[in-house]
């Protein structure tokens, strides 16, 4: 069963790029351009994992990786979260953790990496 991937990224060139090379992959990707789009995806979509751009307009990846954490349904409130930021704020690994997410990858997206991480955490 192909696996389900959602992109939160309001750059749609990366949004592109990131659909185009995981589809390679056989995954479904479904993309919205912030948080609240997240949410409202969530409320009747179970992704396998969620890349989520840390820099969105309406509501941020910090704010949506701790409302997604706190959902009720246990299924959506646990899938995998990967940060997606140029980190001008310096997050670190520890602290994005601590609000939700389960991996940082940086801007420019080493789509290896990105391939890597997907398949791990969709196996």
């Amino acid at each position: 069963m192909e696996k389900k991937v959602l992109v939160a990224e309001d750059s749609s060139v990366i949004q592109n790029l990131t659909k185009r090379i995981l589809s390679f992959q056989n995954y479904h990707i479904d993309s919205v351009k912030n948080g609240k789009e997240v949410l409202d995806y969530l409320a009747t979509t179970t992704p396998d994992i969620i890349l989520l751009d840390i820099n969105m307009p309406i509501m941020n990846g910090i704010d949506c990786a701790k409302a997604v954490r706190e959902l009720p349904d246990a299924e959506k409130a646990k899938v995998p979260i990967i940060a997606i930021s140029g980190n001008a704020q310096n997050y670190t690994l520890d602290y994005l953790q601590s609000v939700g997410f389960n991996e940082f990858l940086p801007k420019p997206l080493n789509f290896d990496l990105l391939v890597e991480l997907v398949n791990q955490y969709t196996a």
